[in-house]
């Protein structure tokens, strides 16, 4: 018999459970990744909606017109719509504020739609949730580019345009964390969510390469195109999506075994014999340990949440307020209230610093800019894997926080000093200020919102992620905010803002570290134990 050839022997080698955990995996990274692309243009844009006027031109505001019949201007001609110092109505001096207020708009209307989407998420299928916010996504950022094409330059447009997009865009996280957290169990998750969590980064990387390429000639078609991409991949959502492993009878459980020849009926009862010695686990010593305030008296009964059964056949959706009661869901949440603050401030307002400080043009900022999120991708991977080896989760995000901290100062001060102080401090600050971000967002809010008592209740997830997520919005909606009403009085003014955030950030943590230090060996997913009925 001929030997197989060695593709086939490399597809025949994984299971079938296995490549249809490599497809959601993939998948889901593309589809948050689209979210992510779609939001980054306002930042590339941004440059050039407001373009600084000439000196001559603010010393004489009449000089164009003077150059014009004397035959010296410059032979662009400009739209009707759009001045010398830009587009109206971002080419007056509180230019700064009016695109504050854009990113502001975005940001608070996905942090009040968060809390709610988590709750609407748990009753409706994650297919069709995510097919809608994908497809209503992708109409809205394309709405924002057509402004160009129409000469639309009323204020109020752009920002009910950027609210209705922030509150339909809510539908992705929960529901592609649900769908992951569905398909992969606790093994190594720090790692797989953090190579997952990358989504982040590429997309904004995408989408700043995206909008860069026509920002200086046609900007409009910097929000189009990402808006049909995202459209297009919510098809692909609806076509492709599979939302739990029992929908293709795989098993809801990653399993590891030793390599070399296995069949189908001893994976089985390995299978059956892990989920009996997860289910018959008593709760160990160091869980305890986590849940006492000083380590020596009784679990409290407040941190005992309880999950009504509906009619004997499954486990209800966890409550807003029982997923709050979970020790560590209200500290993680505010730490990313100030980590996330930190994080869109460089998504939103970075090109534009860039463009500030290094004098370069808008495309030439936004390409720049991308090195942020390079750095992003190494830190959120680096951070999971940190946190899987040591097992514990707040420590990890507490060690780079300290370190972001000096490390932005670094920034603001190094920055003007060249074009290579800029490259390597935008890597080195995306990798600390990414990496607890993409941890707590991820593999936190899995470790929180799976404990093995909920049984793979996917509704307690979504609420998890939801309630974590939406407080770390609150952050986001304020970082670019404070940084529109910063930036008029110079940018050292915004970073001290970043560095004052990313302290309360790290306090936020302290009393989790604490535990987890006083208990070896323990993990976030450990922190509470749940009685069911």
């Amino acid at each position: 018999m001929a030997q197989l050839p060695a593709g086939i022997r490399f597809i025949i080698s994984f299971s079938r459970d296995q490549w249809y955990r490599a497809f959601i995996f993939i998948l889901t990274f593309l589809l948050y990744a689209s979210f992510h692309l779609s939001r980054k243009p306002i930042s590339i844009v941004k440059g050039e909606l407001h373009k600084y006027c000439t000196a001559w031109d603010e010393a004489d505001g009449r000089f164009s017109s003077q150059s014009s019949k004397s035959g010296s201007v410059a032979p662009r001609q400009l739209p009707d719509n759009e001045t010398d110092c830009g587009w109206a109505p971002f080419d007056k001096n509180n230019y700064q504020q009016l695109l504050g207020a854009l990113d502001y708009s975005f940001l608070c209307a996905y942090a009040v739609g968060m809390y709610l989407s988590g709750i609407i998420g748990e009753r409706l299928p994650i297919r069709y949730y995510l097919t809608f916010g994908m497809l209503a996504s992708g109409a809205f950022t394309a709405l924002f580019g057509l402004g160009y094409f129409y000469n639309i330059h009323s204020f109020g447009f752009y920002v009910v345009t950027q609210v209705i997009n922030g509150l339909v865009q809510t539908t992705g996280w929960p529901s592609v964390v649900t769908c992951l957290g569905n398909w992969f169990g606790k093994g190594r998750r720090g790692l797989i969510m953090g190579v997952w969590n990358s989504h982040t980064s590429v997309g904004n990387i995408l989408g700043s390469l995206i909008a860069g390429y026509w920002v200086s000639t046609c900007w409009g078609l910097s929000f189009v195109v990402p808006g049909a991409i995202v459209a297009a991949m919510g098809i692909v959502c609806f076509l492709f999506l599979i939302e739990h492993p029992k929908d293709v009878r795989c098993s809801s459980t990653l399993l590891t075994h030793p390599k070399g020849s296995e069949n189908g009926t001893n994976r089985l009862s390995l299978q059956k014999q892990i989920l009996k010695t997860e289910k018959n686990r008593p709760l160990d010593p160091e869980m305890q340990c986590l849940l006492l305030s000083d380590g020596k008296g009784s679990i409290h009964p407040n941190h005992v949440v309880i999950l009504p059964g509906d009619g004997g056949s499954g486990t209800a959706a966890i409550s807003f307020t029982g997923a709050l009661k979970i020790p560590g869901v209200i500290e993680f949440s505010l730490c990313l209230l100030f980590a996330k603050l930190v994080s869109y401030t460089f998504l939103f307002w970075l090109p534009l610093y860039i463009t500030n400080v290094d004098h370069l043009d808008a495309k030439k900022a936004g390409e720049l800019s991308t090195l942020f999120d390079v750095g992003g991708i190494f830190g959120g991977i680096l951070a999971g894997v940190i946190s899987d080896r040591l097992e514990k989760r707040a420590s990890t995000c507490g060690l780079m926080l300290l370190l972001a901290a000096p490390t932005l100062y670094i920034f603001s001060t190094i920055s003007k000093m060249g074009f290579e102080a800029t490259v390597a401090m935008l890597l080195l600050s995306g990798a600390l200020v990414s990496g607890p971000y993409a941890l707590i967002t991820t593999a936190v809010s899995a470790d929180l919102g799976t404990h093995r008592s909920l049984k793979g209740n996917a509704h307690a997830l979504s609420t998890v992620t939801a309630i974590i997520d939406g407080t770390g919005s609150v952050g986001a909606a304020l970082g670019p905010l404070l940084a529109g009403l910063l930036s008029p009085s110079g940018w050292s003014n915004v970073f001290y803002m970043l560095m004052f955030a990313d302290a309360c950030a790290l306090l936020f943590l302290i009393r989790l570290i604490h535990k987890e230090l006083s208990c070896p060996g323990s993990t976030t997913e450990d922190q509470v134990p749940f009685k069911e009925q």
